[in-house]
């Protein structure tokens, strides 16, 4: 008896073997397209089809009616590739942002460069002139909070502010 049955599972192996073998010759192609139709990407599609034919093997013995096992491929084929694109919509949401380009290290010292030659040809300005420029300029004041803050008026703020842009437009041309 024991004789039997491994003679029966060697007869149902062998059929499994020679069914899923016809199935793969007759509708590895279609499927394939199928696949690729619903990845977008034949690679992929190809891996999909190949996955649901193993898988067809191995559940061969559980398939109730064997004639619908090309419904139970392409159903296979489908939920395979909706397993694909859910892990490609999980991995696209979670792909780490690219950092913005950073400025060269030229671009650097030249803005160092740039700054340093501001702040000397400041430093080189009468005080009411240096002050008016720093809080219009650097404080981003209005000429009313900066005549309030130098305890001037508007139109002293509007004069020194012009004079100063002007001795630091004439320094920093000469410097350049």
């Amino acid at each position: 008896m024991v004789a039997d049955a491994s003679a029966t599972t060697v007869a149902v192996e062998w059929d499994a073997d020679q069914a899923v073998t016809e199935l793969y010759s007759a509708q590895y192609r279609p499927l394939v397209r199928l696949a690729t139709l619903l990845v977008r990407d034949f690679a992929t599609a190809e891996e999909v089809v190949q996955d649901a034919f193993v898988a067809m093997h191995g559940a061969w013995r559980r398939l109730r009616d064997p004639n619908k096992a090309l419904s139970y491929l392409r159903q296979s084929v489908v939920n395979r590739a909706r397993s694909v694109l859910r892990h490609r919509a999980v991995v696209e949401k979670h792909i780490p942002k690219a950092l913005p380009d950073a400025p060269s290290a030229e671009h650097g010292a030249i803005g160092e460069l740039e700054r340093a030659s501001v702040i000397e040809a400041l430093r080189a300005l009468p005080t009411r002139q240096r002050e008016a420029i720093v809080l219009r300029y650097y404080g981003d004041l209005s000429e009313a909070q900066i005549a309030e803050a130098m305890g001037i008026s508007r139109g002293a703020v509007k004069s020194h502010t012009a004079r100063g842009v002007a001795a630091l437009r004439s320094v920093l041309e000469q410097s350049s």
